[in-house]
C-alpha cells in the first residue's frame, strides 16, 4: 500500500478523489494541512506528498520544500507549462517525493504520478 498525503492550498478533496480513482486500490490517501503533511512525509508516515495551488509552487509546495528539502520536491506544472509525461515519470524514478502543480492541471498530472508511484 502506497501512502499519499494531500497538502497544498486548493482542491484537496478533488485531489484525494483523483488519487483514489487512479490508485487501483493500492493507495491510502490522507488530507492534511501543509505542515502536518510535510512532516508525515519527512517522518516516513507517507510515501508521497501532493499539493495544488494557483501557481504549482508556493501554496502547493512551500512547506514541503522547507521541511523535507528542495531536493525531494518538484513542481510538475506552473501556469502555462506542464512537464511532459516522461519528465514526470523520471522525477518519481529519481526519488522525488513531493509534487506540486496548478490545481487546474490535476486531471492531467495526477494519473501519471500515481501510475509511476505504484511501479
Amino acid at each position: 500500500m502506497v501512502n499519499i498525503v494531500i497538502g497544498g492550498q486548493m482542491d484537496k478533496q478533488r485531489l484525494a478523489k483523483l488519487v483514489e480513482e487512479h490508485g487501483r486500490g493500492e493507495v491510502k490517501v490522507n488530507i492534511k494541512g501543509d505542515i502536518e503533511a510535510a512532516l508525515d512525509l519527512k517522518n516516513g508516515q507517507a510515501h508521497f506528498y501532493l499539493g495544488a495551488c494557483a501557481t504549482g509552487a508556493g501554496g502547493a509546495l512551500a512547506m514541503a520544500i522547507g521541511i523535507v528539502g528542495p531536493e525531494s520536491c518538484l513542481s510538475v506544472s506552473i501556469p502555462g507549462k506542464v512537464l511532459s509525461e516522461d519528465e514526470i515519470r523520471k522525477a518519481v524514478q529519481d526519488g522525488k517525493k513531493a509534487f506540486g502543480f496548478v490545481n487546474t492541471d490535476a486531471g492531467r498530472v495526477v494519473p501519471i504520478l500515481i501510475d509511476e508511484m505504484l511501479k
